[in-house]
């Protein structure tokens, strides 16, 4: 977990949470800071008061997806005062997709796909969330205006390529993708990869859905793209992943359309910043 906003001086304490023996979670990529009650059932994300919308619009989107009956985190406390806001949730219990061994994956992989597939089945007309793709390329470009997009997470082929020329080789297909969304929203997770999906060690089924912050109807390749091109880190081989891919495929019910998966693979990365 990055301290890219001086967060570490919040805590759930400090914003009225009660004193759960809280202990600051290290990982992720987000700007807040992050804990976790000492009995693992909890987790507190705590923002400064200038971030307080973007903490109440995961709240909202938590709270949406978990009364639609997808697996997930439930909130269970909200605190705000002059310093910040701080949002607890449950626990999802169990491992995260992408800590398990290569075999294990490989077992739960259709059960991803069928949870993937159950998710992007929510209702869509009853979603009040949006990310669109005309909000995605206007961040892209905003993130590329002030040369903010993050190296680390563009294709290793891309990464000396100036990201303002990596925009403008997606532009021109803009519209063409534009009229699919149309045609095929859904609701997506926003930041789908195997990290925000755990897994019940026991079972290798799908526990739940995490981070939730990006939730909003989309085309269903914003999701697909990252989860694929995210799980062919854990396979070995090209083959394996070409597999990977068609199994997933047939579970999930759909012709994988690659150019598509392309678009949104090289159009994320530029949103992030």
């Amino acid at each position: 977990m990055s301290d890219r906003r001086g967060n570490r001086t919040l805590s759930p304490v400090l914003l009225g949470v009660d004193d759960g023996g809280w202990s600051p979670v290290t990982t992720g990529e987000s700007g807040a800071a992050v804990f976790r009650s000492t009995d693992a059932t909890r987790y507190a994300k705590c923002v400064p008061a200038a971030d307080a919308a973007d903490l109440e619009a995961e709240r909202d989107r938590v709270t949406w997806l978990s009364d639609h009956g997808v697996p997930g985190p439930r909130v269970l406390d909200w605190q705000s005062g002059d310093a910040g806001v701080c949002l607890v949730t449950s626990a999802v219990p169990g491992v995260p997709a992408d800590q398990v061994p290569a075999e294990d994956l490989r077992v739960a992989w259709e059960h991803i796909a069928e949870a993937v597939r159950r998710l992007h089945e929510a209702p869509v007309s009853q979603c009040p969330f949006r990310r669109s793709l005309d909000t995605m390329v206007a961040v892209a470009s905003d993130v590329v205006a002030r040369d903010a997009v993050n190296p680390e997470f563009l294709p290793t082929d891309q990464r000396q390529t100036p990201t303002a020329e990596l925009l403008d080789r997606l532009t021109p297909q803009v519209p063409r993708r534009r009229e699919q969304e149309t045609a095929d929203t859904v609701v997506c997770h926003g930041d789908l990869c195997l990290p925000n999906i755990i897994l019940d060690p026991r079972t290798l089924d799908v526990s739940g859905f995490i981070d939730l912050g990006r939730l909003g109807s989309a085309d269903r390749y914003a999701d697909l793209a990252l989860l694929l091109a995210n799980a062919r880190e854990t396979w070995t081989d090209e083959e394996q992943a070409q597999a990977a891919d068609r199994s997933f495929a047939r579970r999930y019910g759909i012709t994988l359309d690659h150019d598509r998966l392309r678009f949104y693979l090289h159009l994320d990365p530029l949103t992030w910043g």
